[in-house]
């Protein structure tokens, strides 16, 4: 099992990317702490991981609120006898440009795409420091990587990922830390979806999405979380800072024709 014996912190574990993510860490051999707002939906997800012999608890946790974070931090610390693995995956869609973006829907999509990573990070960081090591996970998107017209609060909050990333990767790099995001594309998931509800003709939004990627699909949770659990393992040991595109050739650059 490729990560027997660690012990792994998901945000946004409910539903999606996290979800499979705590799923498929849980499978590789670590406990794991599912962290969500909605703390019944990771309760069930820990239950379910219990259910297949595997080690998981499940906590409600406001990601926007510094004491919640920091209560979630030392709930998951004494349930798992200590963290070695943080996977900040926890977000919020936005659909608006400049000028149509309120301004509370900016500061909130920035709040909880963004600085919920660093209150998350800097919670764990002392942590991490006397322990001589740890791995912190953080998921980005190709909406961090490229521009993308009318995700203008989103694609800012994602680019920002990429670079505290990268930031965190150099100053952790002394104390046995490293940091890695992972950019997907579009994937199933309930906030895409969400997404295309608020289009004007979301089967035709999905369709031109599909098409959009050269392998002709939007990704799978699952996907992403292999790439996670990649990046958790000790086979990427010598891998810091750096952002892991998983998007189905999106960013690939331009088709035929």
């Amino acid at each position: 099992m490729r990560l027997a014996g660690k012990r792994a912190l998901v945000t946004g574990g409910a539903s999606g990317i996290g979800a499979a993510t705590a799923k498929r860490f849980a499978a590789e051999g670590a406990a794991v702490a599912i962290a969500d707002l909605n703390g019944d939906g990771a309760e069930r997800h820990a239950d379910a991981i219990r259910a297949q012999g595997g080690t998981a608890v499940g906590l409600a946790a406001d990601v926007g609120d510094e004491d919640s974070v920091a209560a979630m931090t030392d709930r998951a610390w004494q349930a798992l006898g200590g963290i070695d693995i943080l996977v900040n995956n926890a977000a919020i869609p936005t659909i608006g440009t400049v000028e149509t973006l309120a301004a509370d829907e900016w500061n909130r999509v920035l709040d909880i795409d963004l600085s919920s990573i660093y209150r998350a990070s800097r919670a764990i960081w002392p942590r991490f420091v006397e322990a001589d090591g740890g791995t912190i996970l953080n998921t980005a998107s190709v909406a961090g990587v490229i521009g993308m017209a009318g995700q203008h609060g989103y694609s800012a909050a994602k680019a920002g990922v990429v670079m505290l990333t990268k930031c965190m990767a150099l100053d952790g790099a002394a104390h046995g830390i490293r940091s890695n995001c992972v950019c997907p594309g579009f994937v199933e998931t309930p906030m895409v979806n969400e997404y295309f509800d608020a289009q004007d003709d979301p089967a035709a939004s999905r369709a031109a999405v599909n098409a959009a990627h050269p392998l002709g699909r939007m990704g799978q949770p699952a996907e992403i979380a292999g790439a996670f659990l990649y990046l958790a393992s000790d086979e990427a040991r010598w891998v810091t800072g750096t952002a892991l595109v998983i998007d189905g050739g999106l960013t690939a650059g331009l088709p035929p024709g």
